[in-house]
């Protein structure tokens, strides 16, 4: 008959993944060498090691119910014709009953951190230990998400795909996957805010998914910057017009045209600020930040004899 993995477990082989995990949960917390300080525990630990090795994995499992320990440790034909078909490789224990039992709970020794409950039986949460059992959660993996200021001023939506690998139904393998997750672009969202979608990185045994979180970085504006709140518009003006005053005809984001008038002489550092016509305030989308307006001051290359004596009389 050979070895019963089953018994080992002190189930029926009727079982499913779910009496399988539970059951060499319970039995290696029973038998562990550092719990444990009877004679024949280490071979206990290694026997329920060994038999959770075979039935937790669907393949040797597989084989193991339909031709025994004979067939699974000394392999079986893989193809429909018994006579000329390949045969499977003969499974042979690793021998490491600590590797199975880190894999299982996510940890080396987390005894240390465990409350004893009735009966010394340990306590226990839902898919793992507590304390160090616990499973972990990988670092977030952080994306930028690069916007132009027109999504930001009006708001919209991005779909960005991800693809990631997912546990597969058996509990054991994985595969890959995209998904597309949607983001809701708040008007006025400022550089640097951040989008998290919990848990959508790769899945994988006794372990958290990461975080998610896209980060808003603003896309290069080919007329204007931002500060915040507020819009920077940089215009050039003739001398002539920095002197004598002028209007500045400023394109915005939403399709409007400024005529904005400067009366005041432009002198180097000069600013004009148009209150209500920079960004939404993300806050409250119904305020705006303010209109920057810089000047570029274009001096003349030349100037004839009479222009030259036409300022100097002027200015001096």
């Amino acid at each position: 008959m050979g070895i019963d993995y089953y018994e080992m477990l002190a189930l029926t082989r009727s079982a499913i993944d779910a009496d399988i995990k539970k059951a060499y949960r319970k039995l290696a917390l029973k038998y562990h060498p550092d719990k444990n300080q009877e004679i024949l525990a280490p071979e206990k630990f290694k026997q329920v090691s060994e038999a959770y090795d075979v039935l937790c994995d669907p393949r040797k499992k597989a084989v193991y119910d339909q031709f025994g320990e004979e067939g699974l440790k000394n392999g079986v034909p893989s193809g429909a014709d018994e006579d000329g078909g390949a045969w499977t490789q003969g499974y042979t224990f690793h021998g490491d009953s600590h590797k199975v039992f880190r894999e299982f709970f996510g940890g080396n020794n987390p005894f240390n951190e465990f409350t004893d409950g009735v009966d010394g039986d340990l306590s226990m949460g839902f898919g793992g230990l507590l304390g160090r059992g616990r499973n972990k959660q990988d670092p977030p993996i952080e994306r930028d998400l690069v916007l132009s200021l027109e999504e930001i001023y009006h708001g919209c939506t991005k779909k960005m795909k991800i693809s990631r690998r997912v546990m597969n139904e058996d509990g054991h393998t994985s595969s890959t996957r995209d998904k597309i997750l949607t983001i809701t672009v708040h008007k006025g969202w400022r550089e640097g805010t951040r989008i998290t979608f919990p848990k959508e990185a790769d899945q994988g045994p006794n372990i958290v998914p990461a975080d998610i979180i896209f980060i808003v970085r603003d896309k290069p504006h080919p007329r204007f910057q931002r500060a915040d709140d507020d819009l920077v518009f940089v215009s050039r003006v003739l001398l002539g017009k920095a002197l004598t005053g002028c209007s500045v005809e400023v394109p915005t984001l939403d399709g409007r045209l400024l005529n904005v008038p400067i009366n005041d002489i432009i002198n180097p550092g000069y600013r004009k600020v148009v209150p209500g016509e920079g960004m939404p305030i993300s806050k409250n989308p119904a305020l705006k930040g303010n209109l920057i307006i810089t000047f570029d001051i274009e001096f003349p290359r030349q100037l004839t004899p009479d222009k030259k004596q036409l300022i100097k009389d002027a200015l001096l």
